[in-house]
C-alpha cells in the first residue's frame, strides 16, 4: 500500500510528458538558394533582403502552438518583460526541441541578459539543428567574444561571414582589438 501510495505521489509530482511537436516545415531547398545568393551579395542591402526572407522561414514554428508561444515570447522580450519572454521559451524548447529558432530566440534572451554562457549552450543547439543559420553563428561569435574566447569567436564569426560577407559584425574582425 505505501509502495503505490508513494508511486502515486511520484506521478503526480513528476513533469506531464511533453505534447507530440511536429518536426519543423523542411525549407532545406528553398534556404539553400538564399544562403548561395546570400554569400554572392554585391551590396549590404540585398544581403539584408535575402536575410530577411531567411528570417521569415526561421521563424515559422513547427505548428500554431508552437507558433503562439514564439510569438508571446518575441512580443514580451519586445516590451521588455523578460522573464515571461524566458517562460514561453523555455516552454517552447521543451515542447519542441527540434525546432532551431527556439533555441536561437531563447540564446538571444540570455545575450541580452548577460548570460553569455547559457547562451553559448543554446546556440550551440539551434547550430546543431540548423549549420547554416546566420543569426545563431553571428550570435554564437558575439557570446564568444564577451566570453574572451576571441580566437573562436574569430572562427565562428568567419562562418557567419562566409554565408552573409555584409554582417555589421565583420568590423569585429576589420578592426583587431575592438572591445564589444
Amino acid at each position: 500500500m505505501i509502495r503505490a501510495v508513494a508511486m502515486v505521489l511520484c506521478l503526480a509530482a513528476a513533469p506531464a510528458a511533453a505534447r507530440d511537436c511536429p518536426l519543423p516545415p523542411d525549407h532545406t531547398s528553398v534556404m539553400a538558394g538564399l544562403l548561395d545568393r546570400l554569400a554572392r551579395a554585391p551590396d549590404p542591402l540585398t544581403a539584408q533582403r535575402l536575410m530577411d526572407r531567411l528570417w521569415t522561414l526561421w521563424l515559422i514554428a513547427p505548428d500554431a502552438e508552437a507558433q503562439l508561444l514564439l510569438d508571446r515570447a518575441m512580443a514580451l522580450r519586445e516590451a521588455g518583460q523578460g522573464e515571461g519572454a524566458m517562460e514561453a521559451l523555455d516552454q517552447l524548447v521543451a515542447e519542441c526541441p527540434d525546432y532551431a529558432e527556439g533555441w536561437n530566440q531563447r540564446a538571444y534572451l540570455h545575450f541580452l541578459q548577460g548570460n553569455h554562457m547559457t547562451a553559448l549552450a543554446d546556440l550551440d543547439v539551434a547550430l546543431r539543428l540548423l549549420p547554416d543559420h546566420v543569426g545563431a553563428l553571428s550570435g554564437r561569435a558575439l557570446a564568444l567574444f564577451h566570453l574572451g574566447r576571441e580566437a573562436e569567436a574569430r572562427r565562428a564569426l568567419d562562418d557567419a561571414l562566409a554565408r552573409n560577407p555584409w554582417l555589421p559584425e565583420r568590423g569585429l574582425i576589420e578592426a583587431p582589438g575592438t572591445d564589444i
